[in-house]
């Protein structure tokens, strides 16, 4: 799961570069584009943070799957030890 959300900030990231760096390319060469580089600027900022809030997703959801196998395997092994004194 957080795999997905970690490509999804990567893309994020990369859109955001690219449109930081439209925002430096000279209106003439952007036939048809907004040339308005305050734009591209505020585009870039968003997906920015909209790529790094969903990498913040994907460490947390990362560290909550991790902490809940550790729970199950601390859970087995309680189990496996309480077996083994019955017997």
């Amino acid at each position: 799961m957080s795999r997905n959300f970690y490509i999804l900030a990567a893309t994020l990231a990369f859109f955001a570069l690219l449109s930081a760096a439209m925002a430096l390319v000279p209106s003439n060469f952007q036939p048809g584009l907004p040339a308005n580089a305050s734009l591209w600027r505020m585009v870039a900022m968003v997906l920015l943070l909209f790529g790094l809030v969903a990498a913040l997703i994907g460490v947390m959801s990362h560290l909550f799957e991790q902490v809940d196998r550790r729970s199950e395997a601390a859970r087995l092994a309680a189990r496996r030890k309480r077996r083994g004194e019955r017997h």
